[in-house]
């Protein structure tokens, strides 16, 4: 059995993934590129901040990372494990 910990750690990712605009901005990141707040926002139709709240919370759980261009933020998948949950998900929703 995994400890209370791993389970936690789990548990934490999933709730992370539960969230329908994050759902959204890992398929739009699904393909390996890389891509800034704003094109995720403009992508996503919505704010900048709320993008990049959005992007923060899945960098802070290693599921995306992150490089800096002088004031420009670029985002990308890191975690492909959980790229590819989100698109099988995706997949059985759709049948």
């Amino acid at each position: 059995m995994p400890s209370d910990e791993e389970l936690e750690e789990a548990r934490v990712v999933f709730t992370a993934l539960a969230d329908r605009t994050r759902l959204k901005l890992l398929h739009a990141l699904r393909g390996g590129e890389e891509l800034c707040v704003c094109d995720v926002a403009h992508v996503l139709g919505m704010s900048v901040s709320a993008a990049s709240h959005h992007l923060r919370k899945l960098r802070d759980l290693k599921i995306l990372k992150y490089r800096t261009d002088g004031r420009m933020a670029y985002y990308s998948v890191k975690d492909r494990f959980a790229a590819k949950l989100v698109e099988q998900a995706l997949k059985q929703a759709g049948r």
